[in-house]
């Protein structure tokens, strides 16, 4: 079974998240895909990140009803910060029946080189690579297993989506409607 793991705060999820994963689930020829909230990124402040098991609780409101679609908490138990090669190591040693595939935006691709063990990483998992804005996709022809997606470019962010419920815009539809309502979704 091809999985694609989508790693993330998803502080909050947001429709673009939802788009994006439908999109690359469809068009890139997985079987399911699974949102890994990550309980802390290496590169961001834990200070600045809603409760993983609120943004748990969010996203899985946000699947519910979409059979290709997990929402996990797979990183919970790993050690912090959590490492995508770690994580990886410790899906296939747990799911020896599933090639998982990863997806990272074109940002992440770009500075690949930052990234623990990232020579592993790239040698070992099929990746799966979408568009972000300013961000030019590249891929080594010697990276067989990395694939660029012509998914459409969606330009929402949770840093957009807090900012906005902070200063008290309505903006309902860049928001699953399941969550529209539960509190608190953004940090004060």
């Amino acid at each position: 079974m091809k999985t694609g793991i989508f790693p993330g705060s998803f502080n909050p999820v947001h429709i673009g998240h939802l788009a994006l994963a439908n999109w690359i689930c469809e068009f890139c020829d997985l079987d399911e895909l699974w949102f890994l909230v990550s309980p802390q990124n290496p590169l961001k402040k834990a200070s600045d990140l809603l409760d993983e098991n609120k943004r748990l609780q969010l996203l899985e409101a946000s699947l519910d009803g979409y059979p290709k679609f997990k929402a996990s908490n797979f990183e919970f138990t790993l050690p912090r910060p959590s490492y995508t090669i770690t994580t990886l190591k410790e899906l296939q040693r747990q799911f020896a029946d599933k090639t998982f595939h990863l997806i990272m935006g074109a940002d992440n691709w770009n500075n690949i080189s930052r990234w623990k063990n990232y020579e592993t990483l790239v040698n070992e998992f099929p990746i799966i690579v979408y568009p972000r804005k300013d961000y030019e996709i590249t891929i080594p022809p010697q990276y067989t297993n990395i694939k660029k997606a012509d998914a459409p470019l969606l330009e929402i962010s949770s840093a957009f989506i807090r900012q906005a419920l902070h200063a008290g815009k309505d903006i309902r539809f860049f928001l699953p409607e399941k969550i529209r309502k539960i509190q608190p979704l953004f940090i004060p």
